[in-house]
């Protein structure tokens, strides 16, 4: 009788282990139905909110109220010319050296070029044969006059700053020039070059002056030969830009 009961109890529990086995192999088929129905869900919702979102309304854009201040913009002129004298000392070839006056008038092209038309004038001594031949004159008051004119073309560069102790600062600049010309002296007229540098300070914004040094180059043969001679000038002078 026991042995009946315990076959019994083994052919239960053996059809119960293969029943969980039957089970086991059909889970993962459950496992991704539910899957695919999470994913259904939430694609719907997905949608529902951008459907949403498209029909909400747009948000409110918030002007900012600021008072806007009234600026005065300053009318720069634009002073492109500049006109002026300066006064100096030249050594002109062959004679002492003399005052020398003149003017120019300049075209500022950039920033950095411009034009200038110069015009000066001095009166020449005596030659150093009329020192040493004692009473003798080669030359009547009028030829002695040595009168330049010269068109030259002016490059600034180096500029900066003067300062006039620590609060005020004036505007400066080197500037180079070269040109031609002619030279009247000694009875006849000379074609003549030119070429220079100065230094220019501005204390206001129309007005500059200038330290300035030029040579003044022509062929001459008043004394019997013919020869370069070099005629140099140192200048101060001032100039008005409009």
């Amino acid at each position: 009788m026991e042995n009946r009961i315990r076959i019994l109890l083994l052919t239960l529990a053996l059809t119960a282990t293969s029943g969980c086995a039957s089970l086991q192999r059909l889970w993962p088929w459950h496992r991704h139905a539910d899957a695919q129905v999470t994913a259904q869900k939430a694609d719907a919702a997905a949608d529902a909110a951008a459907a949403a979102a498209e029909s909400a309304p747009p948000p409110t854009v918030i002007e900012p109220q600021v008072e806007r201040r009234k600026i005065k913009v300053p009318k720069i002129a634009a002073r492109n010319f500049e006109i002026g004298a300066k006064y100096g000392e030249i050594s002109i070839e062959s004679y002492t050296t003399a005052p020398v006056a003149g003017v120019m008038l300049d075209y500022h092209i950039t920033e950095d070029f411009f034009f200038e038309a110069a015009a000066g004038e001095a009166d020449a001594g005596q030659t150093s044969f009329e020192t040493l031949g004692g009473n003798i004159q080669l030359l009547t008051s009028e030829e002695r006059k040595f009168r330049y004119y010269n068109l030259s073309l002016g490059y600034n560069f180096l500029p900066g700053e003067v300062f006039q102790g620590r609060s005020h600062a004036m505007t400066s600049v080197f500037y180079m020039l070269g040109g031609l010309g002619a030279v009247k002296f000694e009875g006849d007229q000379k074609f003549a070059g030119n070429f220079g540098a100065g230094f220019q300070v501005l204390p206001t914004d129309w007005l500059a002056i200038r330290i300035e040094a030029q040579d003044i180059i022509f062929t001459s043969d008043f004394l019997g030969t013919n020869r370069l001679r070099n005629n140099l000038a140192a200048y101060l002078g001032a100039t008005v830009y409009f």
